[in-house]
């Protein structure tokens, strides 16, 4: 007969008790083309698993079978290349209209709150004096029906479409390479849905700028987020304007604009005079030089913040960008008065002198600083118009100093945390004799000795969005409502599109794990095997060719072989079987409470702590609170599992993708 053995009930903090401690110790890797897997040890198969941890979201089941087939080298270069047939992905995504959507169909289709309560006050449909004082159920069905008449939908839903999409991406689609660059490219260039003016413009941000450029040159990458509505709006470069000789500039406009103010309050016209001095308002913001993006696009997106680059530089740079703005889908102030004057006058005119407009990208001549400007050494001679944003967009991205920072960024990636500089350097070189080629920069990389050294080997923690992904494909889990997913990616600690910083999430380890992040990434494992996810199904059964093992010891063993392929699996189950079956680990856990408060975490500002500063015996201090409130989720959990058919295969997994080993990449 069957055995059916139950797990504790404060798994979760057994687990943190036991496995935190040894979230940044080295691997055990055992064993031994152009790729050099058998000078470090490994074997094929290693190598192949190797591979897939690094370049996709996670294994699947047979994946590392496909690879060893296929052949190591002609898989990353099919990779790299992308273009694998993805039916059903297409099929999935095919729910999603605004995929097909422009950015100005986006922005109608899914307008902004405050825009839809403007257009109910000024069509009368509610009053401007009663919109906090209406019947909060009465005024948001006024506002449904308008926008149901309109063929609007709320923004929110386009933000979970957003979310959606990139989730199931990542779960299905046969190109993982290049889902997992769009990740990191979009992290690089980061904008923030926080942002309201820029938030609209992501999802085709992330479509038409970041996707389809993850391999090509890099300058491409920064010539096309520099032009973006979502970057121009995040950092303010819209706004950005300096005087052009000669030409109908800011600051004529604006005298213009003071003397009409004068007169009208002279003549005692109260509605006039507010009217003109909102004007002159908007003027002169529109005037103004704005340093954010090109401070950004220095430290963040090419030299890096020692990259050699002055205060002075920046500003400079940020005059010879003074013009590049938007062609508005959306009410923005003084642009809309350069869209009206280009429909007025007519584009071929416009370009004529100096004008440029592609798409949602406009050059505005008249709010250009035609000076001369000096950059890194650099002299752009006064008279130049668009085209020296341009030369000098390229001229970052084709720097020395950018080089050596998207190299490095790109092997913390790939490679570790902390990355050889040799290796750093190598990449480097080729970054710059290709261009900027970042597939030739990741062929480089891949076929270096550290790539497969044991310093690389499941050295890097992943992101919560990379374990829930590599958690859903390892158990080949289907998914009908990705958002639920979400839930608790986010619970775990990453709001995707949410990141307010330019920097985009760190990409080290210790930004990740800590007790609270790790309490969160148990009970995820404990939920996704339960089937206790909304919109997720697992069939554990099937993964062992529908044989449920004997025992929780005989499934610890079965379903870590699958997990966690090609390791060796002695150390892991070691530490994983006490934890099974431990009667005394509450009483444990509340002596330790009460013993010590936790290690304020003065970095990360999270008041909890990371896994670097832990010892052994720092890792069990957790307050009473958060021990008896974790303690009660964890009871909720495995009493819901209790219900299923097969409870002891779900917390066995459960303990599987809570561990250590199976969060690291």
């Amino acid at each position: 007969m069957k055995k059916n053995l139950a797990v504790p009930v404060s798994l979760t903090l057994a687990i943190i008790i036991t496995c935190l401690c040894s979230f940044f110790a080295a691997p055990d890797v055992k064993g031994p083309g152009r790729f050099p897997y058998k000078q470090a040890g490994l074997t094929e198969r290693q190598a192949a698993a190797h591979l897939i941890n690094r370049f996709t979201f996670g294994a699947k089941p047979g994946d590392i079978d496909a690879v060893v087939n296929i052949g190591l080298e002609k898989w990353f270069e099919q990779q790299l290349k992308g273009g694998l047939a993805d039916d059903s992905l297409q099929q999935l995504l095919s729910a999603y209209s605004w995929l097909t959507m422009s950015n100005a169909e986006i922005v109608n289709t899914y307008p902004r709150p405050g825009k839809v309560v403007r257009a109910a006050v000024k069509e009368g449909l509610i009053s401007k004096d009663s919109v906090n004082k209406t019947d909060k159920k009465e005024y948001r069905e006024q506002l449904r029906l308008m926008m149901e008449q309109n063929s609007q939908r709320p923004q929110q839903e386009l933000f979970r479409q957003l979310i959606s999409q990139k989730i199931m991406r990542a779960a299905v689609t046969n190109n993982q390479l290049h889902e997992v660059l769009t990740d990191f490219w979009f992290n690089h260039f980061n904008v923030s849905i926080t942002k309201n003016d820029c938030a609209a413009y992501i999802p085709a941000y992330e479509r038409d700028v970041i996707r389809p450029n993850v391999v090509g040159e890099f300058r491409e990458l920064v010539l096309k987020t520099a032009k973006s509505p979502a970057m121009l709006l995040y950092l303010d470069n819209f706004s950005s304007a300096g005087n052009n000789a000669g030409i109908n500039n800011p600051g004529k406009a604006m005298v213009g604009k003071r003397l009409l103010a004068q007169r009208a309050a002279q003549q005692n016209d109260t509605a006039l005079a507010g009217k003109f001095a909102r004007k002159l308002q908007q003027a002169k913001k529109a005037q103004g030089l704005n340093e954010n993006y090109a401070r950004e696009v220095m430290e963040l997106h090419t030299l890096g913040v020692d990259g050699g680059y002055t205060q002075q530089d920046v500003t400079q740079a940020a005059r010879v960008l003074t013009g590049w703005t938007i062609y508005p889908s959306e009410d923005y102030g003084s642009v809309n008065a350069i869209r009206r004057m280009i429909e007025r006058i007519g584009e071929d005119k416009l370009a004529r002198g100096g004008f440029v407009h592609e798409g949602d990208f406009l050059f505005a001549m008249n709010r250009h600083d035609n000076g001369e400007k000096i950059v890194l050494g650099r002299k752009f001679p006064e008279g130049g118009g668009y085209e020296e944003g341009v030369q000098l967009l390229q001229m970052l991205a084709d720097h020395p100093s950018t080089a050596k920072f998207i190299s490095r960024k790109l092997a913390i990636k790939f490679v570790n945390d902390n990355p050889p500089q040799a290796l750093v350097e190598r990449m480097a070189k080729t970054f710059i004799e290709k261009k900027g080629k970042i597939s030739e920069v990741l062929l480089t990389m891949v076929a270096s000795p550290e790539f497969w050294s044991k310093q690389s080997l499941r050295e890097k923690t992943k992101s919560p969005f990379e374990l829930a992904m590599s958690s859903v494909r390892s158990l080949n889990a289907s998914i009908s409502q990705p958002y639920q997913l979400y839930t608790w990616i986010n619970k775990m600690g990453q709001k995707m599109y949410y990141y307010q910083a330019p920097t985009g999430f760190p990409d080290k380890g210790q930004y990740w794990i800590n007790t609270g992040a790790l309490l969160n990434r148990m009970n995820f494992g404990l939920a996704l095997a339960a089937q206790k996810i909304q919109g997720v199904k697992v069939d554990l059964l099937a993964l062992n060719n529908n044989h449920e093992p004997e025992s929780a010891n005989s499934a610890l063993a079965v379903y870590s072989k699958m997990m966690l392929p090609e390791r060796d699996l002695g150390e892991t189950i070691k530490r994983l079987t006490p934890l099974l079956n431990d009667p005394m680990l509450d009483s444990k856990i509340e002596q330790a409470a009460e013993k010590t408060a936790p290690i304020k975490d003065a970095a990360a500002g999270t008041g909890m702590s990371t896994a670097d500063q832990l010892s052994q015996d720092d890792a069990m201090l957790v307050s009473s609170k958060q021990a008896g409130k974790k303690g009660r989720q964890q009871t909720r959990y495995t009493s819901d599992m209790a219900a299923t058919k097969y409870p002891m295969l779900g917390q066995v997994v459960g303990i599987i993708i809570g561990s250590p080993e199976f969060q690291r990449r």
